[in-house]
């Protein structure tokens, strides 16, 4: 158990194996002790069989928390101790349904006495411990269930990452990432249209000089991200928040977000209240990204992208 105290928690899911296959290989010395012949495994099948209730295979998988194969391959053992018996539904012949044989209801008498005992054993156990495991196991596993350890995982890893993202203000040493990154995403999924060579191979004619600004996302100094406020002279917006893009190998850092929420605090350093953007629907997690950060859908405006088949407006004043 030395290692378990060196490396912590992150070897929770080994520990548990361990546990329980300590637990388990006690469990099968206690079926011999009462001279069961079982397997502990079967438990949660025979139990929910001694209802009496005929049931099919998919039925006791939903309600045991097995998968359907595995309780087949326990189905199966158990025919061949004759504890079981299969045969078609009476009012479906298309299904299979399972009850416990005469054989398999005797055993699960013998099983009564085993069962009192080894529930007054873990009740010893249990008010020998300060932390309380049965009670504990069943919070884990609501908490599990409303967000699982990967999607755990996978949140910490983004906000460690984020902390190596930084965002800077355009220079003309990005002027290549700011294309490279943006005919990237825009050749992947559409084709480059006139509007786009424009603002991409002149950023500082097209975007710069006209009020606008440009920022970059650095992560470990590396620039993989790019966004731009272009000044928009209509008399309701002030400006488009556009030619938005992520390397794919910087996905999952949250790169899109730092730099979407920074380009937004810069609209208002600038005085800022409504901000526009045209996208794709195609593009779901650019869309579900706006909508986190507050943009609504708007429709009715001219444009000049092929691609554009959603507008979305921003009130920031």
């Amino acid at each position: 158990m030395n290692f378990f105290e060196q490396i912590g928690k992150v070897a929770i899911g080994s520990r548990l194996r361990m546990l329980t296959d300590k637990v388990t290989e006690d469990a099968a010395k206690i079926y011999q002790l009462y001279n069961i012949d079982m397997q502990p495994k079967w438990f949660p099948v025979f139990h929910s069989l001694s209802k009496g209730k005929e049931i099919t295979i998919t039925e006791l998988a939903k309600i045991i928390g097995h998968s359907h194969p595995s309780v087949s391959k326990i189905i199966s053992e158990m025919l061949k101790k004759g504890y079981v018996i299969e045969r078609k539904d009476k009012l479906d012949g298309r299904r299979n349904v399972i009850n416990l044989s005469s054989k398999g209801k005797e055993i699960y008498k013998k099983i009564d006495n085993q069962l009192i005992d080894v529930n007054a054993a873990i009740e010893e156990l249990s008010n020998q411990t300060q932390n309380k495991l049965w009670e504990a196991i069943s919070e884990w596993e609501f908490l599990l269930e409303q967000k699982t350890l990967l999607r755990r995982v996978m949140e910490k890893k983004k906000e460690r990452d984020s902390l190596k993202v930084s965002v800077v203000d355009y220079t003309p040493e990005y002027k290549q990432a700011f294309k490279a990154l943006n005919e990237e995403w825009i050749s992947t999924y559409f084709e480059m249209e006139k509007s786009d060579y424009k603002a991409l191979d002149h950023p500082q004619e097209y975007i710069l000089d006209k009020g606008g600004c440009i920022l970059v996302a650095l992560y470990d100094g590396e620039p993989l991200g790019v966004c731009a406020l272009i000044k928009m002279n209509d008399g309701e917006y002030d400006f488009e928040l556009a030619k938005m893009a992520v390397s794919p190998n910087a996905q999952g850092k949250n790169i899109g977000f730092i730099l979407a929420s920074a380009i937004i605090e810069k609209a208002k350093s600038l005085g800022a209240s409504k901000i526009y953007l045209e996208s794709n629907t195609i593009l779901k997690p650019a869309i579900n990204l706006y909508h986190k950060l507050g943009f609504q859908k708007i429709a009715g405006k001219p444009t000049p992208y092929a691609r554009c088949n959603i507008q979305m407006e921003l009130i920031v004043g």
